[in-house]
């Protein structure tokens, strides 16, 4: 670039650009003494990251202008897409310990999947970075292009520099026999009926047509940063959920996070028979051919907050879940996803018995998802200190809670009354289910003794005890980013039709001396273009065939 830029015109232009923002001429000496087509991309006006001293925030706006930084960050985002395909996600499961899963399922691979965090790809922090990233590029990229782009076409000039009509990819010098003003008012007319918007000043006209399509690439980025805005907000809390929870039948559920809850009715499943089913499978499968949840959706209208007090629940929904019929309410979905027809432990009523003389003292209701704090067993009192529905132990030897089902339920007393402690004494009570078949009960107890005295719980038979037949997995999803997910694609696919069915063209024309040029710039589509100011020109009796329009190396 030349140090002044101070055009001949007397146009004073900002350093970095390329074509005087008037008159059109290339400001740079050795474009001057070119004849090669001018680029033309916008107009050759300065953006901002071409600035000669740039300071700190002007190097981050560079970098993130870059398109090939763009190019390189979508790349990754692909790469680390793609790594979240070798191995099933955690969130596609249903109940599992991923710890042991991948190692156990995958090996080695799966162990080190699993460790690098590959398993939860998509939420976490590395993938996260990168759609904030290409957010961020597709900000300051279109900010950098569309702010030039929109100065240079809402301040065209009409008259233009020769060089620069000269040195479009269509151009035309030709000897004008008539007055300039004249032939020039006689082009108005056939350009106008081509749709094209035209500005005169004497000898100089300007037609234009189509100067919005310009706009769709960043329509186009304005959709795709709605759409990443959208995916991003989708893991903020309240906006999105996708979770599988159990039903067993007859149960009313709560949905964590939200206040409405859902009862399984009833859960119906029916098999193929053999007649209906397809000869490969004859004999060796049982294929379900369907399988519904009876469901209510209930909200919770009082005391939804206080664990002491039995939530008001009134009735919003009603419907019959089958795969691929959801029931939907304000935003809820909850799709058929699973199913067990094993029994599901409910609750148990267990007697505090003396191991050694079998006086019984009392019996009461546990209950497995909610179940009271505190129990009267005769003379003793047992308070409930923890509950774990599927009982493990942690790395540290923990006692922890591996799911929130009933598979393996042990429950945390500490048993106060006479013959104990003064402090009370712990006790874990593990109900266990011994028969699928009968689903008869046992306990296994560790013994209280004090003073020559044993405590236990047992159950006393069958009747002491309360399952759901069989349990239906739903997928409860709440997805309120998803409408702007879809406002973001429209806006997408509106700069696509922007872009691709039309095309911004101009024709700038200089009468002068007796001499006629004509230069004319279009984003595509050069063909159509060219043949079109052929017609044009045919209305002022000026002849012209296509070939004469194509400047591929610049007129002299």
């Amino acid at each position: 670039m030349i140090s002044n830029t101070k055009c001949e015109c007397g146009h004073q232009n900002p350093v970095g650009t390329v074509l005087c923002e008037a008159c059109g001429k290339p400001l740079d000496r050795d474009e001057q003494l070119s004849s090669a087509n001018l680029e033309m991309r916008y107009d050759g006006v300065a953006r901002r990251s071409q600035r000669v001293n740039p300071g700190v925030i002007d190097l981050v706006w560079n970098f993130f202008s870059s398109v090939k930084i763009a190019i390189y960050l979508i790349v990754l985002t692909l790469l680390g897409s793609m790594l979240g395909t070798i191995f099933p996600q955690e969130s596609t499961f249903l109940n599992i310990d991923a710890s042991t899963y991948y190692p156990e399922k995958y090996g080695r691979a799966g162990e080190i999947y699993y460790k690098l965090g590959l398993s939860h790809t998509y939420e976490s922090w590395w993938f996260v970075l990168l759609l904030v990233l290409i957010g961020a590029s597709l900000v300051i990229c279109s900010l950098d292009r569309v702010l030039p782009l929109y100065k240079a076409l809402t301040r065209q000039k009409i008259r233009k520099h020769r060089q620069f009509l000269t040195r479009q990819k269509v151009a035309l010098v030709a000897e004008l026999k008539e007055e300039p003003e004249a032939w020039v008012a006689r082009m108005v007319e056939p350009l106008q009926k081509k749709g094209y918007r035209v500005r005169t000043d004497g000898g100089a006209l300007l037609a234009e047509k189509h100067r919005f399509s310009r706009w769709g690439p960043y329509v186009i980025h304005i959709g795709l940063i709605i759409f990443l805005l959208a995916v991003l907000a989708r893991g903020l809390p309240g906006l999105n959920m996708d979770q599988h929870l159990a039903f067993p039948q007859g149960e009313t559920v709560r949905i964590p996070d939200t206040t409405y809850y859902l009862k399984n009715e009833k859960f119906t499943v029916e098999f193929y028979t053999e007649e209906e089913m397809p000869k490969e499978f004859r004999g060796t499968k049982i294929l379900p051919k369907l399988y519904e949840t009876r469901a209510v959706l209930y909200e919770c209208t009082a005391d939804c907050t206080d664990p002491s007090r039995e939530p008001q629940l009134a009735e919003v929904a009603r419907h019959d879940i089958q795969v691929n019929s959801p029931l939907s309410y304000n935003g809820l979905k909850a799709y058929q996803f699973d199913y067990d027809l094993t029994p599901v432990l409910r609750s148990v009523q267990p007697e505090l018995i003396n191991a050694k003389s079998g006086e019984v003292y009392g019996k009461f209701k546990l209950d497995m998802n909610n179940p009271q704090r505190s129990f009267q067993a005769g003379p003793y009192t047992l308070s409930l200190k923890e509950k774990y529905m599927d009982f493990g132990l942690n790395e540290e030897g923990q006692p922890v809670s591996k799911s929130p089902y009933p598979n393996a339920p042990a429950f945390l007393f500490l048993i106060t009354g006479p013959d104990l402690p003064a402090g009370g004494q712990q006790y874990f009570y593990f109900p266990k289910q011994v028969d699928k078949e009968k689903f008869q009960m046992t306990a296994i107890n560790d013994k209280l003794g004090g003073s020559g005295r044993f405590l236990e719980l047992e159950v006393g038979d069958m009747s002491d005890v309360d399952f759901s037949e069989s349990t239906t997995y739903l997928n409860i999803r709440v997805d309120r980013a998803m409408p702007f997910v879809w406002i973001g694609a429209g806006i997408v696919m509106l700069g696509l039709i922007l872009g691709f069915y039309w095309q911004h063209r101009r024709i700038w024309l200089a009468a002068n001396h007796g001499e006629l040029v004509l230069g004319g710039h279009t984003n595509k589509n050069w063909f159509g273009f060219r043949r079109e100011i052929v017609s044009i020109l045919a209305k002022t009796d000026l002849t012209v065939d296509e070939k004469s329009l194509d400047n591929g190396g610049g007129l002299a």
